[in-house]
């Protein structure tokens, strides 16, 4: 997957965490991953693997599709 992939899921993630009012470091503890790596999707350094957006997806209360979806 191209770069734009990543920098549009991570600015979807942030958004959807900040709707909810919750820390990055909530975040990270409700989808049980570190909250280093979380600040890391959110500036697209990292990407995911399927298992964590899923994760991610679970712990913002939205689909994986709805997290992807970049309109």
């Amino acid at each position: 997957m191209n770069s734009n992939f990543y920098k549009n899921l991570g600015k979807n993630i942030k958004i959807k965490r900040k709707e909810l009012d919750l820390s990055q470091q909530e975040l990270a503890d409700k989808a049980g991953i570190s909250l280093n790596f979380i600040g890391k999707i959110e500036v697209a350094f990292s990407k995911p693997s399927l298992d964590t957006v899923i994760k991610i997806a679970n712990a913002l209360e939205i689909t994986v599709s709805e997290l992807c979806n970049f309109e």
